[in-house]
């Protein structure tokens, strides 16, 4: 290897946000540059830092084209992230890359690097691309420091990934084999229609599932606009999203509005975002969805408030009831099941969980979170789940009366709209993740626990991360930290609740059995899960 490493950071597309997350990246990039520079290494920013911008991250693909043109294709290279990043922006250029390339991000919920890295691990993942991985809280720790030099010698990044088996090696319960296998075999013989609202969100090019690997399972696209959705959400009367919104503050759901739209949460915005519920249901009906997933970042964000809200509301089977055109009541009394970010990886798994969450007479509501965060508490590991969307309010504390809906950051959402913030209740999860790997699907699959922390150590974590936000508070059963971390393929986690541990390890057990019928390659992960 030469004695000269690159480092380039993939940024947002938005100029706000790079603005601002500016400073956290550069205070990361000179810990990544000591630590390299300590092993007798020079370091060479690949694309400067933009006086006029403001920044020093590659924030469109035009601009990343440019910055791999210079590059030479050998040369070693590093990706530093402590921000959200858009794949698509540097995925080109690493795809085609012929030198070595390592991912780096730093261990904090801030922006959030973690989140961004993983992401496009998944993509060079799914992309075949050849990478190795590292995180750390200060560059300086031995785990960090021992694989680095292993990479800047030119040898290998080792990661324990032991706590992953092949379903194939395991044996499942005889009901899970009788009860996932004949409805995976449903699902492919009658089908199921996944509404997708606009494909590739946010650069995730691990979220996009190739139709010739969907189709086999049973689910097919249909590819709907964003563009409809508005319209759809222009032609719903004044009232009904009036009727949402008093069932909504009936059931004790608190809004913290406020007089300024530019920073405050109002109600025209919860209007708005109940117009979009209820056209969302209306298009999912009219085109026969089991799923959907709304995109809900460009294009939408400059029309309209965000999604959050109707997001969740979907997820839950507990919602404002919406009528069709004839006055059938649509999905009533059940979830219909949406996939934030228009992943669809989580899309199918959402899908899945439905089924078999039902059939198993288990309550159906499901989400997916950012794998975000994490840190000890009383000696053991919790992580940070969060996300802005898809949360139904029957996961949090309290249901409806539990939740309050805030304004979305404004360096995101300038035309407002509120979230459902709240803490997941205490139980046990199973959670998930379909990904793409050797042109196959797979699905990991475990066990785990939310559990409640105290007020004040939720605070906390709410403030290093985005206050804004519902959180759950995660423990993973036989799962590292780092092992997760070298392991997930995905910026994404999804996750529901079983009853007890005993129902939890039967829930996993009938989804694994589902997901291979189906034609996933699937994992068990870590332990307590009865296998």
């Amino acid at each position: 290897m030469s004695r000269t490493v690159i480092l380039i950071a993939s940024g947002d597309l938005r100029l706000a946000a790079n603005r601002v997350c500016w400073p956290a990246q550069e205070r990361v990039e000179q810990g990544v540059i000591s630590a390299i520079e300590s092993f007798g290494f020079q370091v060479q920013r690949g694309h400067p830092v933009d006086p006029i911008k403001q920044h020093g991250f590659i924030d469109s693909q035009k601009y990343g084209m440019q910055v791999f043109r210079e590059i030479p294709e050998d040369a070693s290279l590093v990706v530093v992230e402590a921000v959200w990043q858009y794949s698509h922006h540097v995925l080109h250029g690493l795809i085609t890359h012929k030198g070595p390339v390592l991912t780096i991000a730093n261990w904090s919920g801030q922006w959030p690097g973690l989140v961004g890295m993983l992401n496009l691990n998944g993509s060079l993942t799914k992309a075949g691309a050849k990478y190795s991985t590292l995180w750390s809280e200060d560059f300086n720790d031995d785990y960090f420091l021992s694989r680095l030099q292993s990479w800047l010698d030119g040898g290998p990044v080792r990661h324990d990934t032991s706590h992953a088996r092949p379903l194939n090696a395991l044996n499942l319960p005889h009901d899970a084999e009788t009860l996932g296998g004949p409805r995976a075999h449903k699902q492919k013989r009658e089908k199921a229609i996944m509404g997708v609202f606009d494909e590739g969100c946010m650069g995730m090019f691990n979220a996009i599932v190739p139709d010739h690997l969907l189709n086999p399972t049973g689910v097919y696209k249909e590819r709907l606009s964003q563009s409809a959705l508005y319209a759809a959400m222009r032609a719903v009367p004044q009232e009904q999203a009036v009727a949402v919104r008093q069932w909504l503050d009936h059931r004790g759901l608190r809004f913290n509005t406020g007089p300024n739209p530019e920073t405050d949460l109002t109600d025209d915005q919860i209007l708005d975002q109940c117009r979009m519920y209820i056209a969302a249901l209306r298009i999912a009906a009219e085109f026969g969805c089991a799923a959907i997933g709304i995109q809900y970042q460009q294009g939408l964000k400059d029309l309209t408030a965000a999604s959050d809200l109707a997001e969740g509301l979907l997820n839950d089977s507990d919602r404002p009831p919406v009528k069709s055109a004839d006055g059938e009541v649509l999905y009533e009394d059940q979830p219909l099941p949406h996939f934030n970010e228009v992943d669809e990886c989580a899309g199918l798994d959402a899908i899945v969980t439905n089924r078999v969450w039902n059939t198993l007479g288990f309550p159906p509501e499901t989400t997916l979170h950012d794998l975000r965060f994490g840190e000890t508490f009383e000696d053991q590991f919790v992580w940070v789940f969060e996300i802005s969307g898809a949360v139904p309010p029957s996961h949090n504390i309290g249901g409806y009366s539990g939740t309050v809906s805030e304004r979305q950051p404004p360096m995101y959402f300038h035309l407002g709209g509120g979230s459902l913030k709240g803490v997941s209740k205490p139980g046990e999860i199973v959670w998930s993740r379909v990904f793409i790997e050797s042109g196959k699907l797979k699905a990991d699959i475990g066990r785990a626990k939310s559990i409640q922390l105290p007020q004040e150590e939720t605070e906390r974590r709410w403030r290093i991360t985005t206050p804004q936000w519902p959180i759950m508070h995660a423990v993973l059963y036989g799962i590292s930290r780092d092992q997760m971390m070298a392991r997930h393929k995905a910026n994404h986690i999804q996750v529901a609740y079983a009853p007890d541990a005993e129902g939890a390890n039967r829930a996993l057990a009938v989804k694994a059995a589902f997901f291979r019928e189906a034609g996933l390659e699937v994992n068990i992960c870590g332990n307590e899960n009865g296998l």
